[in-house]
């Protein structure tokens, strides 16, 4: 069983900065893809920011310039370095992680609790 486990959320103002962290566990063969998505009340679930294996990391529009995204291979653990907050950031914040169970590449999404994230203007 894989569980993925984020920290770091809160209670921030706007120009602030934030840091996200969140570590996989379990037993497992390889991960493949890491990131973060958001979800904001009554919004659907949408990418922040994902990398590969090969370091190559994805953000969004809309965070682009502001956050970065940086992963730890040995460690199992992916971190998000938001800065220059603003109210439209705010969101429960879930890690994400495609898992391989097995060496025949078994698969599938995962998904931490999500950690609440909020910019108060």
């Amino acid at each position: 069983q894989v569980q993925l486990v984020e920290s770091g959320g809160g209670l921030v103002q706007a120009g602030d900065s934030l840091r996200l962290s969140c570590a996989a566990s379990g037993s497992f063969f390889r991960i493949n893809d890491m990131g973060w998505y958001r979800q904001a009340p009554g919004t659907q679930r949408e990418l922040v920011a994902t990398i590969d294996r090969n370091g190559r990391p994805n953000y969004a529009d809309s965070v682009k310039g502001r956050f970065t995204i940086s992963r730890d291979y040995a460690l199992n653990t992916v971190d998000l370095q938001s800065n220059s907050l603003k109210a439209e950031d705010t969101a429960v914040y879930y890690c994400y992680g495609y898992v391989y169970s097995d060496w025949r590449l078994n698969g599938g999404d995962y998904w931490g609790q999500g950690t609440q994230v909020t910019v108060s203007s």
